[in-house]
């Protein structure tokens, strides 16, 4: 197997120019005159160029295992310099080439690729990084905030905060994502209806834009490059620090799961509990998540092993009985101060609830198991050689006036009629007004609306059934007229795009003409390049 290794300078350049004499961003050959090869040979990143076999196959292949594209290089950038130099040298050639910066790899539809192009490991800068790569300041009178790299995984963002008693308010339900990677996007799970996804959570950023300019930006400085980077699926820049809102950690963390067998009941109770959002935050809710339970053995799954192997056989009765059971999980954090009135407080929002009776769960874990849960399935998974598999998701975001509409035309007349679906299934609401309509994230226009997740495990051989399901849900919403967004989307044509950013699609396209005009920046999202 070949091994991994810098090549030198002068054998990189020869390399890349016979090479790359083929066809990358724009659809034109690179050029091999001499003023490309002195640009080359004073590259000061060409000995961190990698283009050995094993290297490229790294980073030709996501966490989807869908889409496979082949670069002719991999930077593994030691400084932020390392990046705004190849961005440089890219933008300033007449025919430039693409360039897509690739945190952990957990794209599913090869977002984080650049066929033909160059893909920065930005995974590269940690092992450069005096320190940590997160550093926390502020006080108790204007607050706490930590600079965190573009390339820190949010579980190490959540053990150097937690040394300092503090936590981010807002997290992905995986924490083995990275911090630029989750922001292109947003940064969505059971806190967004409280406190924003993480888009919203962030003051400060520092971006490489497509024109090699290294921009410090925020909401009072560069702010038009701010609100474009935040969900902007990296089109506009390379994330590498953000400077990311701190609140004192909790300790412990009550976990409910509740099960309902009425689709209208289960989203009522919901839809009352993050209306706490906002006034009487002492009886808010940190956390609430929904999921469906279908005929798939075990009521657990990958995400967390969570019900009592001895109350397993009531639940999948439950589920042969109704075909599909809906559980609703939520969380309350405590600490030392608050653990005496933490069961009351809980109760006293639970009591009001109409879940099957009986069918109520409880766990009492450290917030750091609590936020980790998804580790340990992820483990089992691996050891047993089911994690690297294809990933076919789905995640939309539905208006909450039509999401009983979408349970009787998509759950209940799609996917408990093919019965094919493997992994978890989400359902859960969020508070518009924890979302920012200046940033680049696109939601339904509602106030209220739903997050619902087809997180599919296929084999190789077999995931194209559930591309054909995933099909039919989006036709279903279309004849159905239910205006849904995507989340993490994928989208084959211009028009799909156009039709995703709705109202704020010149506005991206503008965004995109003033940062990245050469459109060298993230072409597997295929937004502007090979539509």
């Amino acid at each position: 197997m070949a091994e991994n290794f810098p090549i030198p300078t002068y054998i990189v350049v020869i390399f890349i120019i016979s090479l790359l004499i083929s066809t990358i961003g724009n659809s034109k050959p690179w050029s091999a005159s001499l003023s490309h090869n002195n640009k080359l040979l004073a590259l000061d990143v060409a000995g961190k160029l990698l283009v050995d076999p094993d290297s490229l196959k790294s980073v030709s292949s996501d966490f989807g295992h869908i889409v496979k594209e082949h670069p002719k290089a991999v930077l593994c950038p030691s400084t932020t310099q390392d990046i705004v130099s190849l961005i440089k040298v890219a933008y300033n050639d007449s025919i430039p080439f693409s360039i897509a910066a690739r945190g952990h790899g957990h794209s599913t539809r090869g977002q984080a690729m650049a066929h033909d192009g160059v893909v920065v490991d930005m995974s590269s800068l940690k092992n450069h990084r005096n320190g940590s790569g997160v550093t926390v300041s502020g006080n108790n009178f204007s607050g706490f905030y930590a600079d965190v790299g573009g390339e820190q995984l949010w579980i190490d963002v959540l053990k150097a905060t937690l040394e300092y008693g503090l936590a981010p308010l807002s997290f992905t339900d995986y924490l083995y994502l990275t911090v630029g990677g989750t922001l292109s996007n947003a940064g969505i799970s059971g806190q967004t209806f409280r406190y924003g996804p993480q888009i919203a959570n962030v003051y400060e950023m520092d971006v490489v834009t497509g024109k090699g300019e290294l921009v410090t930006c925020s909401a009072y400085k560069s702010s038009d490059l701010f609100y474009a980077v935040l969900g902007g699926f990296g089109q506009f820049g390379i994330i590498t620090r953000a400077r990311i809102a701190l609140e004192p950690a909790p300790k412990r963390v009550k976990w409910v799961r509740m099960l309902y067998s009425n689709f209208s009941t289960f989203t009522k109770d919901q839809e009352y509990l993050i209306s706490f959002n906002g006034r009487r935050q002492n009886r808010a809710l940190n956390y609430l998540e929904g999921s469906l339970l279908m005929d798939q053995g075990s009521p657990n799954n990958w995400r967390s092993s969570f019900f009592p192997s001895s109350d397993h056989s009531r639940i999948i009765s439950q589920v042969t009985k109704h075909g599909i059971i809906y559980c609703l999980e939520v969380a309350k954090y405590y600490d030392d101060h608050t653990k005496n009135t933490v069961d009351k407080e809980l109760q006293q929002l639970i009591k009001g609830l109409s879940f099957l009776p009986g069918l109520m769960f409880e766990k009492n874990v450290s917030y750091v198991e609590f936020l980790n849960r998804v580790r340990s399935g992820e483990l089992k998974l691996q050891s047993q050689g089911l994690w690297d598999v294809p990933h076919p998701w789905l995640n939309l975001f539905v208006p909450k006036s039509r999401i009983v509409d979408f349970n009787n035309g998509v759950f209940k007349e799609i996917v408990l009629k093919r019965n094919i679906t493997t992994g978890p299934v989400l359902v859960y609401p969020m508070n518009r007004n924890k979302w920012d309509d200046r940033m680049s994230a696109v939601i339904p226009e509602e106030d209220v609306f739903y997050a619902v997740g087809f997180l599919h495990s296929s084999g190789f051989g077999n995931w194209g059934d559930f591309e054909e399901q995933n099909k039919e849900i989006l036709k279903c919403c279309d004849n159905a007229g239910i205006k849904i967004k995507q989340y993490l989307p994928h989208h084959a044509t211009k028009e799909g795009w156009i039709n995703h950013f709705g109202s704020k699609w010149k506005t991206f396209a503008e965004r995109k003409a003033q940062f990245d005009p050469k459109m060298i920046l993230a072409p597997g999202q295929r937004i502007f390049n090979n539509i």
